[in-house]
């Protein structure tokens, strides 16, 4: 009988080569996902002729360290980085936040924080709101945001829904917050976002400081557009939370789908 390695060229001759082993299974099967796509869609549908909706697809990325380190792509130039990844001191966190109707990712937040916390998401999204002409704020009588259920954004976070309750006061204009269903949240919009990020300065980037890391920021483009930046320099607290005699309070003022109480939740402003 041939040996293994003669087997392995044969079928890679014929065509069987070793196919690049993806993320493509959930671990977990659903029948829930396709109840929020529908309502998700229904909702858009039906609101579209009355009100006009913003959808916005909202997640950070994983915390990029900042140093002469080796990011797995290929260079032409200088390939040498360092031996090893740890010891960073410098770290920045990443939030976006993607206009689903134009495709404009608008806004990009790095968040000096070590922490992905419920505070630097919504400090994100006030300043998202900052970049909007008046035009546009007038244009937008209600704000759809599609985020999933990791554990900075999920919809049981008390800090979360305690924030968004007063951003929707600020604004003035009701909130929806539509969440994927677990280990589906590779579809929402922003996630091909991130990899296109990836891919573009993994090709032989080593993020030394800060400035290289927004340059290489700021050259990727999405659809053709290039996204907004900005740099926080705030320090969040971690573990912050409400007592459940405030929550009250805060719960009084969500509209939860009887559907999927946990996954579509509506706020209006007072």
């Amino acid at each position: 009988m041939p040996c293994a390695s003669t087997m392995a060229q044969v079928l890679n001759r014929m065509g069987y080569g070793l196919p690049k082993v993806v993320k493509a299974k959930p671990q977990k099967k659903f029948h829930k996902r396709m109840i929020s796509s529908t309502t998700s869609k229904n909702f858009s549908r039906n609101q579209q002729t009355s009100l006009k909706v913003k959808p916005l697809s909202m997640d950070c990325k994983a915390t990029v360290n900042i140093g002469g380190y080796s990011r797995g792509g290929k260079t032409r130039g200088d390939n040498q980085g360092e031996d090893h990844d740890m010891g960073c001191t410098e770290k920045y966190t990443p939030c976006g936040i993607l206009d689903e109707d134009s495709g404009q990712l608008f806004y990009i937040n790095f968040g000096s924080s070590y922490y992905k916390t419920r505070d630097f998401i919504v400090d994100t999204l006030i300043q998202w709101w900052k970049t909007m002409t008046p035009e546009q704020k007038q244009d937008t009588e209600l704000i759809q945001i599609k985020v999933d259920n990791g554990p900075e954004s999920s919809g049981v976070r008390t800090q979360l829904k305690k924030r968004m309750v007063e951003f929707v006061d600020l604004l003035n204009i009701p909130i929806q917050l539509l969440y994927y269903a677990p280990y589906h949240s590779k579809y929402n919009p922003i996630e091909a976002c991130w990899g296109i990020l990836d891919q573009h300065w993994n090709g032989g980037a080593k993020l030394v400081d800060v400035e290289v890391m927004l340059s290489w920021a700021s050259s990727m483009s999405w659809k053709g557009l290039y996204s907004i930046l900005s740099l926080s320099k705030t320090v969040y607290q971690k573990g912050i939370s409400l007592t459940k005699k405030a929550m009250k309070q805060v719960e009084s003022r969500l509209q939860r789908n009887p559907l999927l109480p946990k996954w579509n939740i509506l706020i209006q402003p007072l």
